[in-house]
């Protein structure tokens, strides 16, 4: 018998809030359960923090339940305004249209849209909400909320008690659109879950209750846990910004490095949510990791993982490889083709060759790598100097063609840590 599937997202770490723990479950078990969660298109990606709800669309489907993605056309022409502290930009419908078509096809990596009568399903509230006259939604709609209630909301109050922030008619009406899609989802497709993140939990009782209300129907609701790492940041914030989705906002070198980068005391826990391992294997794993932490086997794995789903495996191969070349040590300079080049050129300092030089020491000063031809030899004669892989033993060492990989690159190792790409001119 399958796993009921409010138990395998708890036991994952997924649910932070259940609107009813036992009659969903129940509902679980007793029929294919549609369940969705809205994105507001605001970007042309989605990024790290969107991923826990991905996640969770995922697993439904594949414990035999529809997966349904809103994605916020109309919503998202007004900007949810939970959690934030300002009146967020308003987009034009041609920039929110646009940024759906590029978030409709990172939900194609975690969803199937062909799989018969549990297909995910990825559709525009902008079709209804677009349609709907401002009469009808005061008397069908807005009669079903008070005031009193909405005024409530913790993101409501923090900003008409701040005399530095104000929130507009616009943003407070958020809630009520949002409901209303939840309605018009368990009208049309009976729809009766809505998932989303733990600062959704007001906006999803709200549809609940206008369900009710208008229908006389039961819903439900689920929310996500909202991430900290050990370290107290924001989890999917780095030194750089926000770890996105698409490999043109984020490498994907730098994603798989932002999953290796993970705290020894989150790696568990992002096992369980980011991956669709088995929590035994994931047992296991952890239990060789705590054992000999320096290997960071579970970090790695979770890289690999987390990079495949999301870039697919021929990228995550090539981050991988990066990864060990940049961090690894020494390496076989076969492997450095002209597509693992392009990859190392994106991740670290590179220069312009004017001419052709003569020597190691003329490429390191014209590319930018040494300051000086002095710098250069000293770090030659103290051996911290590598082209291609292989340690440059004299000062005086000449270049041939056969030194520029593809043609056209040097790839130098200055000391331990320090890389530079040196790029032959014409190209």
């Amino acid at each position: 018998m399958p796993e009921n599937t409010l138990a395998v997202l708890e036991e994952r770490g997924c649910v932070e809030w259940c609107s009813s723990p036992e009659e969903l479950a129940s509902l679980f078990e007793e029929e294919m359960v549609t369940g969705y969660v809205g994105f507001d298109p605001t970007a042309d990606s989605l990024h790290v923090g969107h991923l826990i709800p991905i996640m969770g669309l995922a697993w439904m489907q594949r414990l035999g339940h529809r997966p349904v993605a809103i994605a916020g056309g109309g919503t998202g022409l007004i900007g949810d305004p939970s959690g934030k502290s300002k009146e967020r930009n308003l987009l034009t419908l041609e920039q929110v249209e646009k940024n759906m078509e590029k978030v409709k096809e990172q939900f194609k990596r975690f969803l199937d849209f062909d799989r018969g009568d549990n297909s995910a399903l990825i559709i525009n509230n902008y079709d209804w909400l677009g349609k709907l006259g401002f009469i009808e939604f005061l008397r069908d709609t807005g009669k079903h909320f008070s005031v009193n209630y909405m005024i409530n909301r913790e993101y409501v109050k923090s900003r008409l008690e701040d005399p530095e922030k104000s929130i507009s008619y616009t943003e407070f009406s958020y809630m009520l659109l949002q409901a209303y899609d939840f309605c018009h989802l368990f009208q049309e497709i009976g729809c009766k879950l809505q998932m989303g993140g733990n600062d959704q939990q007001g906006n999803i009782i709200a549809g609940i209750d206008l369900i009710r209300k208008k229908t006389g129907g039961q819903a439900f609701g689920i929310t996500y846990p909202l991430l900290l790492t050990a370290t107290g940041q924001k989890f999917g914030k780095t030194e750089e910004g926000t770890v996105w989705l698409s490999a043109e906002r984020t490498s994907p070198y730098k994603f798989y490095q932002f999953w290796i980068n993970a705290d020894d005391r989150d790696v568990e826990k992002f096992l369980k949510l980011f991956t669709f391992l088995p929590l035994d294997e994931i047992k296991d794993l952890v239990e060789r990791h705590r054992k000999m932490p320096s290997n960071r086997e579970a970090q790695r794995v979770l890289a690999w993982e987390v990079t495949s789903a999301v870039h697919g495996e021929k990228a995550a191969s090539s981050a991988k490889r990066a990864s060990e070349i940049l961090f690894g040590g020494d390496f076989d300079p076969s492997e450095l083709d002209s597509e693992m080049i392009l990859v190392l050129h994106q991740e670290v300092p590179s220069g312009r060759l004017e001419v052709d030089p003569g020597g190691v020491v003329d490429a390191l000063v014209t590319s930018g790598a040494c300051k000086s031809k002095g710098e250069a030899r000293r770090l030659i004669r103290g051996g911290g100097v590598s082209l291609n892989g292989r340690k440059v033993e004299t000062e005086d060492a000449s270049l041939s063609n056969e030194d520029f990989l593809d043609g056209r690159f040097l790839f130098f190792r200055l000391g331990k840590k320090r890389f530079h790409i040196a790029e032959r001119p014409g190209f």
